[in-house]
């Protein structure tokens, strides 16, 4: 061997081992995913939690004794009416657009047309025939006390005002069922026949309409309507006043069922029920899909409903992410039977976790990767 080859082979050992020590590069804030740790929790931000789409839910109290199926959102059908024009137009005034506040007797739209004009101008002609029917009854009334003329006098004119006063009357009525005045002769007022907001509006301005067309619907969402199909057999588990309780994501209320149709649905063979929640503060919007947990008769509301989505197997486990301050820790659960689109979970849980439901694989996924570099 060489005196050359004597002294690199020692100095190629120390770099080698000099590079074996050396600490990987930290990526720059902000640029990693999130940390694992060895107890299952993972670090993720709100803004990486939103980024990755996961759904967070609060689990679902009531259990094996609940029953827990889709429903949807509809306007209450005592707080929602179509305004439509009673007589046919072209349409000169909008006063409000979708979503505006809208209280009752207030106009919604002005029509201008020759009807409007024939029919407010019956309204005028029948104050003046009424005008002067009471004119000439105060002068006969005058007359027949001052003994000039006859009592039959007297009652004729006494007939002919009030013929007056109730043509004056009928004309107004036939005003008011086309909407309104309108303030000139030749217009109408298409007025609301509720408090509320407008929901719809399907007229434009300048449009001419037809009679009877539909141009607003107004809604009062102050409460609404939640409607669920059951099968024949889980209807005959619910009654009217049964506890139910409403959930999207985040937000949640209760009710109790109002209605259980004694008939079935002719397209889908299914029983309708109907509750009633309070919406004042208006976190509910008409045809929003949810979940509704009914409450069932001698049920036991110690149990906990979890989405079949947020359930993941780990380690041969069935485990949900529960959320925390920090990401998701990866809880172990212990499950029982299913509830619809729910499981029964009997240990794991408390049953006030929010826990990570659509796409919670990918926390599962990030979890394995975490355990894959620990493993190194």
């Amino acid at each position: 061997m060489s005196f050359h080859r004597i002294i690199m082979l020692p100095l190629c050992t120390a770099l080698l081992v000099a590079g074996c020590q050396e600490k990987a590069p930290t990526p720059p804030a902000g640029e990693e995913a999130g940390h694992d740790d060895e107890d299952g929790e993972i670090d993720l931000s709100a803004e990486q939690i939103h980024r990755a789409g996961i759904e967070l839910v609060t689990v679902v109290r009531g259990g094996a004794g609940a029953l827990t199926v889709p429903a949807t959102i509809e306007g209450n059908p005592q707080g929602m009416q179509v305004v439509s024009a009673a007589i046919g137009g072209r349409v000169v005034s909008l006063t409000r657009n979708l979503g505006q506040p809208i209280g009752r007797g207030q106009a919604l739209a002005i029509i201008e047309s020759r009807e409007a004009a024939l029919l407010n101008g019956e309204v005028e002609a029948a104050q003046a025939r009424l005008a002067l029917a009471e004119s000439t009854l105060r002068r006969e009334q005058r007359l027949f006390d001052e003994r000039v003329s006859p009592e039959q006098d007297l009652v004729a004119a006494r007939t002919a005002a009030a013929e007056a006063r109730i043509a004056l009357r009928l004309a107004r009525q036939q005003v008011a069922a086309a909407g309104g005045g309108g303030g000139a002769l030749n217009r109408i007022a298409i007025v609301s026949p509720l408090s509320g907001q407008v929901v719809a509006r399907s007229v434009t301005l300048g449009q001419t309409v037809a009679a009877d067309a539909e141009l607003f619907r107004v809604a009062d969402l102050s409460s609404v309507a939640v409607s669920l199909s059951l099968s024949p057999a889980d209807a005959g588990k619910v009654a009217p006043g049964s506890t139910i309780e409403i959930l999207s994501g985040d937000r949640k209320s209760a009710a109790q069922v109002d209605f259980i149709s004694p008939v079935l649905d002719e397209a889908t063979g299914l029983v309708t029920a109907i509750a009633i929640i309070d919406n004042r503060a208006g976190q509910w919007r008409v045809g929003e899909p949810v979940t509704a947990s009914i409450r069932l008769r001698g049920a036991n509301a110690g149990s906990i409903l979890v989405p079949h989505g947020a359930i993941q197997t780990i380690k041969g486990r069935p485990t949900v992410f529960v959320r925390t301050d920090h990401g998701f820790k990866a809880t172990p659960i212990v499950l029982g039977p299913q509830s619809g689109d729910h499981v029964v979970v009997i240990s794991g849980l408390r049953g006030d976790e929010r826990i990570a439901a659509a796409n919670s694989f990918t926390l599962k996924a990030e979890l394995g990767k975490g355990e894959a570099e620990h493993g190194h």
